[in-house]
């Protein structure tokens, strides 16, 4: 009888052993892929393919699976000492937009793809605005992040990442620049604004000009403009008016002078 006991003590400790084992391989080979998410298999150390979303089952101890995301990821480029171009130094730091958008390459291809975007980004932000100028970096910003983010993107399509974006934040320059860039501004706003009043003068003088054209091509039109100044200057309630006389005046003038001047009485010749 206590044989008989024992062994189906035995047996019900190898069943529980073996449901123990059971539950721990469902375990292992039961897996969760979320949907922003891929599942990279490996077999035996050779790749089996990407699977996902949803449940997936592997192998137990033969297979070996990564999860990689595939949501975008944003990154701050940490703070580069960059020499521009026409020899100003400025510290310059940018954020990187990028996303997996093929899991196999991203695990085969490169040793941890993240980090090696973030170091080729360092390198290629240091590059290109070493290339370009302060005046460039400052105004042409949008031009310089287009150059960067194809560069980049161009570099890590064999790592299977595609770089939606790189984006300049931050351009900082020496006091002594920043005050040298602050009088330039200001002696640029003064050159513009004498250029304006200038062109503002010129065009005031080529109207007055014509519109003298016009009045001394018209009989009596500088008499009629003269009486509109007159009238002008009475609806102020001036005490003193000097008035020129018109020209056409002053011309008829000498002739009624000479009249005035004959004995009474003598004719005309």
């Amino acid at each position: 009888m206590g044989a008989i006991l024992e062994a189906l003590e035995t047996q019900t400790l190898g069943l529980i052993g073996g449901l123990a084992v059971v539950v721990v391989l469902l375990v292992i080979a039961i897996h969760v892929i979320t949907e922003w998410q891929r599942a990279v298999v490996f077999r035996l150390g050779r790749l089996v393919g990407v699977k996902g979303p949803g449940l997936i089952l592997i192998v137990p101890i033969i297979d070996r699976l990564i999860r990689v995301s595939l949501r975008t990821v944003v990154f701050d480029v940490p703070v580069q000492e960059v020499i521009t171009n026409d020899n100003v130094s400025c510290r310059v730091n940018a954020v990187l937009y990028y996303r997996v958008v093929d899991p196999s390459k991203a695990i085969v291809n490169v040793q941890q793809f993240h980090e090696a975007t973030i170091q080729l980004a360092q390198t290629t932000v240091r590059s290109v605005v070493g290339q370009a100028e302060l005046d460039d970096l400052l105004s042409q910003r949008d031009k310089l992040n287009k150059v960067l983010q194809k560069i980049i993107d161009e570099a890590t399509d064999p790592w299977g990442i595609k770089v939606s974006a790189v984006e300049i934040k931050d351009v900082v320059i020496p006091a002594d620049m920043q005050r040298a860039i602050a009088r330039q501004a200001e002696a640029e706003r003064t050159r513009r604004a004498i250029v304006i009043q200038a062109e503002g003068e010129r065009e005031a003088s080529i109207q007055l000009a014509e519109a003298a054209r016009i009045l001394a091509s018209q009989p009596g039109g500088m008499t009629l403009r003269s009486l509109r100044t007159a009238s002008e200057v009475a609806a102020e309630k001036a005490s003193t008016l000097v008035f020129p006389l018109p020209i056409e005046l002053g011309q008829i003038l000498p002739s009624l002078h000479r009249l005035a001047d004959r004995p009474d009485g003598a004719d005309a010749d």
